[in-house]
């Protein structure tokens, strides 16, 4: 008896397709991932864990992460609440595929920029994942965090299967982590908020404190200290 929880897909290798696609369209931007870990970055993996732990995703996205290793994503591109794909599937031509996702409410945005004060030190740490874990506990919040919804994700597939997730969404969802692990400003991108203000914020905050400190010291410095001396006259 055919067991369906034992059953896995044939692996996929797209790498003829690609090949052939990269020809005909020489912009082309695919999917090439490791074929040991999918991703790796703090906001690869945050991106991924994000939709795995919806209900409506959970039991779906899974489908997409064969396609993702067999490069069948041939085309992945990242705009302001965008993403357009070309993923190769059983037929010649290739599927067409468009994801939509809100844009982070603003009133999200601006807590998430006063919870940061003074707490990420450069551009490099922000996108490296290395700050305090407070604050990834903040990003990744589910109600309040920078990761979309369930609700505020909309995608369309040129291809004829009815699932409510085709398996060529659920690999450019999954592509989509993978081209974060290259260049994680692109998720800020998709979201549509500015992550200078994160930087800046934390900025001219410790620079006030400098400030402040050094008026402190600089007074009584002074007094304690005869000015004449001090340069030697």
């Amino acid at each position: 008896m055919w067991d369906y929880y034992r059953y896995k897909p044939a692996p996929i290798d797209a790498s003829k397709q690609l090949a052939k696609y990269q020809k005909e369209n020489p912009d082309a931007q695919p999917i090439i991932a490791s074929d040991r870990i999918l991703v790796k970055s703090w906001w690869a993996k945050a991106w991924t864990k994000n939709l795995e732990r919806y209900a409506d995703y959970s039991n779906r996205i899974g489908r997409g992460r064969s396609y993702v290793r067999g490069r069948a994503v041939l085309d992945l591109s990242i705009s302001a609440c965008e993403v357009k794909a070309v993923v190769q599937g059983s037929q010649a031509k290739p599927y067409e595929i468009s994801i939509k996702i809100d844009a982070l409410p603003k009133s999200t945005w601006d807590k998430i920029v006063k919870r940061c004060s003074r707490r990420i030190g450069s551009l490099e740490e922000l996108m490296a994942g290395k700050f305090p874990s407070e604050l990834s506990e903040l990003f990744t919040s589910r109600e309040e965090g920078l990761f979309p919804m369930s609700k505020e994700i909309k995608f369309n597939c040129t291809c004829p299967d009815w699932a409510y997730m085709c398996k060529h969404v659920a690999a450019v969802l999954y592509g989509i982590g993978v081209r974060f692990d290259s260049d994680p400003a692109l998720f800020f991108r998709l979201r549509n908020i500015d992550f200078t203000e994160l930087i800046k914020k934390s900025i001219d905050e410790k620079m006030k404190k400098m400030l402040k400190n050094v008026e402190c010291v600089t007074e009584r410095v002074m007094k304690d200290v005869n000015t004449l001396e001090l340069f030697g006259v």
